[in-house]
């Protein structure tokens, strides 16, 4: 219990780990079926599967895994392949801790209604950022955090990660650029903002004069969403959830952006 206990705080601390679990053994063994530790991304661990070239040879493969995104399984002969006087064999299976990808929604108007549970199908962990108390609501958003800030002091107060999604969906233009402002010098692995092409086209020319670099702006999604002709909250969802498919499975980005961005309210 406390190999998953640590599991368990590992992934709430985004900490980059992989479960490896004994899943079978023949013949003689260090551990039992169900034996399990814990592989940090650094090399450390806790728990113990039987110590020694079987544990050591495990923390490798749990680091490839950890590395690749993918489980795997591993099944040594601990005689022929590790030169352990067991003779036996283990089946072992490792599975990387991978926490769902972060989404970051300013915004609690008509469109971010529509678009937050499509996210969390989507496996996302939503966000919700707004200083109207009356719009930022379980009821509205249930399953997702609410974080009642002003859009821009949430910006820059929001730890983020290469692996943080963003979305701009306020109920002002003034208020989109502000937040645009500061996230466009934080790190972060997706920023859309909604808007019309004009508009959008008037955000980079004044990012762009405040010293944003070219590569920067060409990574923000705006108009967001793809050229579905979406025009309702529930149509501009589909569509923002479509670019975030794509954007995921590394398909190329070509720019389709919506026909006439809309402002959410």
């Amino acid at each position: 219990m406390e190999v998953l206990k640590a599991a368990v705080e590992a992934m709430a601390a985004g900490r980059q780990a992989a479960l490896v679990t004994v899943v079978d053994t023949k013949g003689s063994a260090p551990r039992e079926a169900g034996a399990r530790m814990l592989v940090f991304n650094d090399g450390s661990s806790t728990g113990t599967i039987g110590g020694g070239a079987v544990e050591h040879a495990a923390t490798k493969q749990a680091l490839q895994a950890m590395a690749e995104g993918r489980p795997r399984r591993f099944s040594p002969h601990l005689g022929k392949d590790l030169g352990m006087s067991c003779g036996g064999s283990m089946d072992i299976f490792l599975q990387p801790l991978i926490r769902p990808p972060r989404l970051v929604i300013f915004g609690a108007g008509h469109v971010a209604h529509a678009t937050a549970p499509v996210a969390r199908q989507l496996g996302f962990e939503v966000t919700i950022v707004d200083e109207r108390a009356e719009q930022a609501t379980e009821q509205r958003f249930p399953g997702c955090r609410l974080l009642l800030e002003a859009p821009e002091q949430a910006a820059q107060n929001l730890d983020c990660d290469d692996d943080t999604w963003f979305l701009v969906v306020t109920h002002g233009h003034g208020y989109d650029l502000a937040v645009l402002r500061v996230l466009a010098r934080r790190p972060w692995a997706w920023l859309g903002a909604i808007a019309s092409r004009r508009k959008a086209a008037t955000f980079r020319a004044q990012l762009s004069a405040e010293g944003i670099p070219d590569e920067t702006l060409a990574r923000i999604s705006s108009p967001v969403g793809l050229d579905l002709g979406a025009r309702t909250p529930a149509e501009i969802a589909i569509s923002v959830a479509a670019e975030w498919v794509r954007t995921r499975r590394d398909c190329a980005r070509v720019p389709l952006p919506l026909r006439d961005g809309g402002r959410d309210a």
